[in-house]
């Protein structure tokens, strides 16, 4: 079992990394402690494979438990389901005292996430992440949120969980498209703040799609020393530190790709692959790199996620003035400038915020 501390003081948690962690989750989370009242949100893909499991363990202990999922996919994480879920906690009777477990993927994740910040002012969360990008990237940090039909995450809270319980083996469950899109994730770690990581990840790539075990605890365990490191340094991405900035690398393109494209139509960590990819291409063009090295930072990062099965490209009917409105309201927008996070070298990136419109469609159109 590895345990990863979030360093924040008081509000400080920690992340479990242990494969079959989920056998005996009332245990890993004993000093808690857990409450008698656990409402369990999950969804319907989610729900009978691993968190109807959870609900019985829950129960055998003596707690009081709610099990309500939503439906599957990034369109319903959304005001009409949060509403929901107010309405079942609000009928069962959960109180202040209670918690909410989150087991499920970054929907799941973002959606419960939001529902504990608000349910009575916030009542206590643990994050119980089964997909590998929730697992690296979404379940540690803070954030919660749910989609607007003009831009992704615009609603939600920063609002830290009481605990992250990781269990790799539920990754034997994941669809391998939902796999390949949580390693655009992983990729992401080891261009902004590890190069020996992602030299690591050039030579374990393929381990890493056949499951192997211990390259995958490998994998989460560094990317969420990574994450909590950042996070510890800068919980709510103040513009006077800058630090946690660096973890939305290509999310500026990607969640515009996701909003204008339709909630859905890609999965998060495909949308942010091209997002990265044109990252990239915008720190040559707006010469924050070298051609020679950002050429080479280019073909690496392309490389290693069509090695993974992930899309570099632009949709072929992708609408730049839409994309560009879609960026101008993303919450790492400033007054009328949109930010970026872009490389500098392999493993270290930095926020520009001179970036040009013109800049940003000649990248594109690379």
């Amino acid at each position: 079992m590895t345990t990863i501390t979030v360093p924040l003081g008081e509000r400080a948690y920690d992340i479990v990394v242990e494969a079959g962690a989920l056998r005996h989750f009332v245990e890993l989370c004993a000093d808690l402690p857990l409450p008698v009242e656990v409402a369990v949100l999950s969804n319907q893909s989610v729900g009978p494979l691993l968190a109807d499991a959870l609900c019985e363990q829950l129960q055998a202990s003596g707690r009081r438990v709610l099990s309500f999922n939503a439906p599957d996919g990034e369109v319903h994480k959304s005001l009409e389901w949060v509403g929901r879920a107010y309405d079942a906690l609000a009928e069962w009777g959960l109180t202040r005292g209670g918690v909410i477990v989150a087991v499920g993927g970054g929907v799941v994740g973002d959606w419960a996430g939001c529902v504990a910040a608000t349910w009575m002012r916030g009542v206590r969360l643990v994050q119980v992440p089964t997909t590998l990008l929730a697992m690296v990237d979404s379940s540690v940090g803070g954030k919660t949120g749910i989609n607007h039909p003009r831009a992704k995450n615009l609603v939600g809270a920063f609002y830290q969980p009481s605990r992250v319980v990781i269990d790799p083996l539920c990754l034997q469950t994941l669809p391998p498209r939902e796999l390949r899109a949580g390693l655009a994730e992983v990729i992401k770690y080891g261009v902004i703040a590890d190069a020996d990581f992602f030299v690591w990840l050039e030579e374990h790539i393929e381990a890493a799609l056949r499951l192997d075990a211990e390259t995958l605890e490998r994998i989460i365990a560094r990317c969420c020393q990574i994450k909590a490191d950042v996070v510890g340094e800068d919980e709510r991405e103040d513009d006077a530190i800058g630090r946690r900035a660096i973890l939305n690398y290509g999310h500026t393109v990607g969640h515009a790709i996701e909003a204008t494209a339709g909630y859905g139509e890609f999965l998060h960590g495909e949308a942010i692959a091209v997002g990265m990819t044109v990252a990239a291409r915008l720190a040559i063009v707006a010469g924050v790199m070298e051609s020679g090295a950002g050429r080479d930072l280019l073909a690496r990062q392309t490389r290693l996620f069509e090695r993974a099965g992930l899309p570099t490209q632009m949709p072929a009917d992708h609408d730049f003035d839409r994309l560009w409105q879609a960026m101008t309201l993303d919450k790492k927008a400033r007054g009328n400038k949109v930010n970026f996070v872009l490389p500098l070298r392999l493993g270290e990136v930095r926020r520009a915020e001179n970036i040009t419109m013109d800049e940003v469609r000649l990248a594109i159109a690379e």
